[in-house]
């Protein structure tokens, strides 16, 4: 079926995770994980998942949320309009981080490399908000397995945390994709400017694209932001990213 709900064990509990596969055909399939951003699991999620899913895919979306417990999806237009959407979201942003997201995803490779419909061993990555600094970490974590990470509209990628994404560039072997929201205070030029000085100094096979005009959260269509022709254009670069690194 192109859809499931299952539950991986992690190292800090059961991880409930959609797995999408291609409308129609058997497989086997290349594998992506799709790392959410930071307003969990919800029907817009759910249908990238399966978009991607059917340009020919097996798409692993892990809820990151599952350590502060079960919570009912979230209306993003509702959060926006209340003027303090953060307040609304409690304890959801605080109980993962790129280093946690980066643990549980030995548990999400390990159930990709169990499934008879996954081609190879190589995965991509891409991830949303949060979710592209997660999918940038583990290209450094696990350079052996990831070909390609993309982020788009991803925040805070290269701070002085030591959970900074850009910390792990030399580590990362496969290809990588960063698509950045216009005017992002989460992702301003000074931090552009220090990825890629990083992904340069480590030769990292990469491509930078701002994406003009387009807000922070573009490619969600449940965003009162939402923008369908720099959406489509994410779809493009996304795809042809995972063709040309996983087939």
């Amino acid at each position: 079926m192109p859809q499931e709900h299952i539950t991986l064990s992690t190292g800090d509990g059961d991880c409930p995770t959609s797995v999408f596969t291609p409308t129609g055909g058997t497989g086997p399939w290349p594998a992506t994980i799709l790392f959410m951003d930071g307003l969990g699991i919800r029907p817009a999620l759910l249908e990238m998942g399966q978009q991607l899913a059917d340009a020919g895919f097996v798409v692993l979306l892990p809820d990151l949320f599952y350590r502060a417990g079960p919570y009912a999806p979230l209306d993003p237009m509702a959060l926006f309009a209340s003027g303090d959407f953060r307040k609304a979201l409690g304890d959801l942003p605080s109980s993962t981080d790129n280093r946690r997201a980066s643990q549980d995803t030995t548990a999400f490779l390990d159930y990709l490399d169990s499934r008879d419909d996954v081609a190879g061993s190589k995965v991509g990555t891409t991830g949303y908000c949060m979710g592209g600094g997660i999918s940038l970490t583990v290209a450094g974590a696990y350079p052996e397995r990831i070909a390609a990470a993309a982020s788009f509209h991803g925040g805070l990628l290269a701070t002085d945390s030591e959970l900074s994404p850009h910390l792990l560039v030399p580590d990362i072997r496969g290809r990588v994709y960063i698509g950045a929201a216009d005017n992002d205070r989460s992702y301003t030029p000074a931090m552009a400017a220090q990825l890629c000085e990083a992904l340069m100094a480590a030769s990292v096979d990469h491509c930078h694209e701002l994406y003009a005009g387009a807000a922070h959260g573009w490619t969600m269509t449940d965003f009162p932001i939402y923008d369908a022709t720099a959406a489509q254009r994410h779809w493009r670069r996304l795809i042809a990213l995972f063709e040309e690194t996983l087939r």
